[in-house]
């Protein structure tokens, strides 16, 4: 009996070594594997991105799983990078022995990191980042010497850095970004003798800098911004020679910064010290920094003149000083703008509220070319506008408001033609606005409100197709208000309050329809409120008051669901206060008081509210609630007496007959008009052909079933309708209303549909704006159904099983990218007006059922003005136009909005479709790591096939084996085109980009050439 025992402990030690320590001839193979099977045991997976973990595969080939060479049944890597996995990491992990590379990076683990990693003495890289990982760091993470990666950022990670993380004397990249660490920063970080980049910021770290920080001597990026870091910037840092980037902002440093402090920084490209409490002189070693791009110092309390110095910076591209103490009063004090005169690379300069006084130099005509930003408002500066400003023809932003400017406006603005935003109000500008205001046609905000200025408001400002807002109030404008202002299509915001205009309100306010504001009280506006009004429907403020106003409230505005703010007060209207106002449940404040209104005020809705309506000053207005004090209105008792109101106006038989005659057959006849001809999105707004109710069965009550996709303001779902054919699918998108921006997406996308029909654009077949079954507004928009998809889900296959199944061959991406070509072409030059998509990438490509691409969500859309696809600025209250990764460079940096921006995401798609790697792959994440635009221009010349999607690798090489050498051959050239095409599409400079009718005839030239070999 002792002897069996004894045997069945021996067994069970052996069977706990295979599992646990993974050491010994055959027991190894099934070490690894159990470790594999234990790790997946406790993850979730609904992407079925591990499906092929199972023993029928040998786990050497499992989907992120690397074998050695040397030791074939011992795992190396293992990368699940945005594999969809949740739950805890298993400890067992800590067994994979052999293990160099770790990267489980974003995905949705959750738990602590196990201690057992740090029994991985060979990992080299430990990827761990964008996921939900909570606790501490394991100190025996130490204790992995060959660790040269460390990146835990975007986590939930606590506690303080382990010292012993300083032992790593391999570590290159340390990356703890965006945590809740805490406590001090551990002066054993010193000993990291081959850190480059060291990202602690985005924590809570306290106390100073250690010192020993300034003891790396290859560090190249040191970023602490984010943290609750004091005292002063420890002098070691500034002798790290290596340094490029150096980021301490928005913290609560402090002191001065020596004045040497820069001379040690020859490399230094980044230096951002904003939002701190540093204080004394801008260090006149500034200048020596030869290499210093960006320079940030806002909000601080640096004092004293801006050196000279600073023209020194040949490569500076960026300038941002301001909210700080800094000064110029007499004319040398502005030296340092003559100085700036030298940078021929600057690009923006800030130098916003500080305490400039003095006369603004007019060497600031001789800036750079390449300005975009000159930005010195809120300083006490006086003088005039230099004459010859028009010379800096690159500015995009030009902002001197709130200072003492006087004089008149320059002529040689006009020539400003990149000009998105002017920015003078709150000075003391006199004269009339210069026609020339026209030329302007790139304009985003025009502010030239609390001045001087005079004359009429130019009817050249209805050229200028891409404002979003302007702000001409408090000044002395006289005349009526140009009717070209309604034609603007883009505007949200026109403020023309305290002037003296005259006349009516255009009845072309209709054209207006995503303004948000409109204010012209205080004036002398004469006529009616214009009916029109009520087709702003995405109206929230509309101020009136103190004008010569007449008539009655027009029963149109009860379409104005989101108005926040209405206030008509002081003016002369009459008649019954609507009833439609009870209804407007966004209205939060309502003044009709001194008029001539007459009746009972309602008592419902916003009028329970005392506070936030004023009726006084209508001597005949009675009822309402209580608080508001007015006498009982004298027909309420008779009233009661009644079942049914008294109709005032009966109609004869005869005529009600023939008015009711007429209405049907216009109905019919109007009907019948829109089906045979085709529904348009915009008036179908107004009578759908679809209900809520119809749409809540079709889609099975908007169930989870059916859902095909869900974006930022919407979702999609797949509808079974009965039409006179069977039953027919239908796609319906529903808008999120509670996203901002969304009912601007409603509105865009309606509006880019409208009059867009195309084999490659998605048929927009109806929209619906209704109630759903809880009382809430209800938005939808019907789509033609493509059953094979989006291209997404062909790029980028949710699990291996589908990948098997789910595949194009280089023939049909040619077909698709030409597909996508030509839907471009017609959006830019062949509309009734040219439209901008805005969001070109695979998700928003569909594909019918014989795999014809489909370009869809006009949700971000952008209309420009008839004939012309030049720049125009971007809808400022939709944010960022496009997907990160996918909008072009310039959509960052000033919101620009143009056809060539299309053309940027379309080459960015060309790639995507070729590497099959998305832009936003981790591989391309990192301050000085290549982007995919750039790894593909590097492998270009020598390594073409070193980047293309694996499938297409597999595919060639199949072919060459069955046809021969030659069909490889054309192949490999055509993806050498594409590529080729791909990176003059998303070249930097817009007008650099290729055409549309360049890219179709490379295209076809290409699919040519494929159809030959009989593909």
């Amino acid at each position: 009996m002792e002897a069996a025992a004894l045997v069945s402990v021996l067994l069970l030690l052996c069977s706990h070594m295979k599992i646990s320590l993974g050491s010994g001839g055959n027991n190894a193979t099934a070490s690894d594997e159990a470790v594999l099977i234990r790790f997946k045991s406790m993850l979730e997976d609904p992407t079925g991105s591990l499906v092929s973990w199972n023993t029928s595969n040998h786990y050497c080939s499992w989907k992120g799983v690397t074998c050695s060479r040397r030791h074939p049944e011992k795992v190396i890597a293992l990368n699940l990078n945005s594999f969809g996995l949740t739950g805890p990491i298993s400890p067992f992990l800590g067994n994979l022995s052999f293990l160099r590379i770790l990267n489980i990076s974003n995905n949705r683990l959750l738990g602590e990191i196990p201690p057992e990693l740090g029994h991985l003495g060979r990992l080299q890289e430990l990827n761990l980042s964008l996921n939900s990982l909570e606790g501490s760091i394991p100190s025996v993470l130490g204790k992995c010497s060959k660790l040269f990666l460390l990146d835990l950022k975007n986590n939930r990670l606590e506690g303080e850095i382990p010292v012993e993380l300083g032992s790593l004397k391999n570590l290159v990249r340390l990356n703890l970004y965006t945590n809740y660490l805490s406590g001090e920063i551990p002066p054993s970080l010193g000993n990291f003798s081959s850190i480059q980049q060291l990202n602690l910021g985005g924590n809570t770290f306290r106390g100073p800098i250690p010192k020993s920080l300034g003891h790396l001597p290859g560090l190249h990026v040191l970023i602490l911004e984010s943290n609750n870091l004091s005292g002063a910037i420890p002098p070691e840092i500034w002798n790290v020679s290596s340094l490029m980037l150096l980021s301490v902002g928005n913290n609560a440093l402090g002191g001065t910064i020596p004045p040497n402090a820069l001379s040690n920084l020859p490399s230094l490209q980044i230096l951002l010290l904003n939002q701190n409490s540093f204080h004394g002189n801008i260090p006149i070693s500034l200048g020596n920094a030869s290499n210093l791009q960006y320079f940030e110092v806002a909000k601080n309390n640096f004092s004293g003149l801006v050196p000279p110095e600073i023209g020194f910076l040949q490569s500076i591209q960026w300038i941002a000083l301001p909210y700080n103490s800094l000064k110029a009063e007499e004319a040398e004090d502005w030296s340092f703008m003559s100085s700036l005169t030298n940078c021929s690379q600057l690009i923006s300069l800030e130098l916003d509220y500080n305490r400039f006084s003095g006369v603004l130099p007019s060497c600031v005509s001789n800036l750079s070319t390449s300005l975009q930003k000159f930005s010195v408002s809120n300083n006490e500066i006086s003088g005039i506008i230099p004459e010859e400003i028009g010379n800096v023809v690159g500015l995009q932003v030009f902002a001197l408001e709130n200072n003492h400017i006087t004089g008149t406006l320059p002529y040689s603005l006009s020539k400003l033609q990149s000009l998105a935003e002017l920015s003078l109000h709150k000075n003391g500008l006199t004269g009339h606005i210069n026609l020339a205001i026209g030329n302007f046609t790139q304009l985003n905000y025009l502010y030239l409100g609390i001045n001087f200025l005079t004359g009429s408001i130019p009817t050249s400002l209805g050229n200028l197709s891409s404002l979003l807002e302007i702000f001409l109030a408090s000044n002395n404008f006289s005349g009526m208000i140009p009717s070209t202002i309604f034609k603007i299509p883009a505007l949200e915001y026109l403020d023309l309050s305290r002037n003296q205009l005259e006349g009516a309100i255009p009845p072309e306010i209709q054209n207006l329809r995503i303004i948000s504001g409109f204010l012209a009280h205080t004036n002398k506006l004469s006529g009616e409120i214009p009916a029109t009004l009520g087709e702003c429907q995405l109206l929230q403020n509309l101020q009136l008051q103190n004008n010569l106003l007449e008539g009655s409230i027009p029963l149109l505005l009860s379409g104005l669901k989101g108005l926040v703010t209405l206030d008509l007060s002081s003016n002369n209207l009459s008649g019954q206060i609507p009833m439609f106002f009870e209804n407007l449940t966004a209205l939060d404040f309502l003044n009709l008081s001194f008029n001539n209104f007459v009746g009972e005020v309602p008592t419902a809705g916003i009028f329970a509210n005392a506070t936030a309506i004023s009726v006084q000053g209508n001597a005949k207005l009675c009822g309402g609630i209580k608080n508001i004090h007015l006498p009982r209105c004298s027909f309420e008792s008779s009233e009661k007496k009644h079942k049914f109101p008294v109709v005032p106006v009966v109609l004869p038989p005869v005529g009600a007959l023939i008015m009711l005659s007429l209405l049907v057959y216009f109905l019919f006849t109007s009907r019948k008009k829109r089906l045979a001809n085709g529904p348009s999105a915009s008036s179908l707004l107004e009578s759908p052909l679809f209900s809520y109710s119809q749409l809540l069965k079709a889609t099975d009550g908007f169930s989870t079933t059916n859902l095909l996709g869900t974006g930022t303001f919407g979702s999609v779902y797949r509808g079974k309708i009965d039409g006179e054919t069977g039953e027919n699918f239908i796609a319906v998108k529903v808008l999120k209303l509670l996203t901002p921006g969304a009912l601007k997406s409603f509105a865009a996308e309606c509006e880019a549909m409208r009059n867009l029909r195309h084999r490659n654009l998605v048929k927009v077949i109806t929209a619906c704006s209704s109630i759903d079954c809880r009382g809430n507004d209800f938005k939808a928009i019907v789509l033609e159904f493509l059953p094979n998809g989006s291209l997404e889900n062909w790029l980028h296959p949710n699990s291996d099983v589908e990948r098997e199944h789910i595949y194009l061959n280089l023939h049909q991406r040619v077909s698709i990218l030409l597909d996508v070509a030509y839907a471009l072409d017609h959006l830019h030059f062949h509309a009734a007006v040219p439209v901008v998509h805005c969001d070109i990438k695979p998700s928003n490509v569909l594909l019918d059922a014989d795999m014809v691409a489909h370009v869809g969500d006009f949700g971000l859309a952008k209309i420009l003005v008839e004939g012309c696809s030049s720049f125009q600025p971007s809808t400022s209250s939709m944010g960022f136009r496009g997907t990160i990764g996918y909008a072009p460079p310039e959509y960052g940096a000033g919101n620009v909005v143009s056809t060539q921006g299309d053309i940027y995401s379309y080459g960015i798609l060309i790639i995507e479709m070729l590497t099959g790697r998305r832009p936003t792959d981790n591989a391309f994440d990192g301050i000085l790591l290549l982007g995919l635009r750039n790894h593909v221009e590097m492998a270009l010349n020598n390594s073409v096939m070193s980047i293309v999607d694996v499938e297409l690798v597999k595919e060639i090489g199949n072919k060459q084996a069955t046809v021969g050498g030659s069909s490889s051959e054309i192949r490999v050239n055509s993806l050498i085109s594409l590529l080729k095409l791909a990176l003059l599409c998303s070249v930097e400079t817009p007008s650099s980009r290729a055409s549309t009718e360049a890219i179709i005839k490379e295209l076809q030239v290409i699919k040519r050439t494929l159809d030959a070999r009989g593909e």
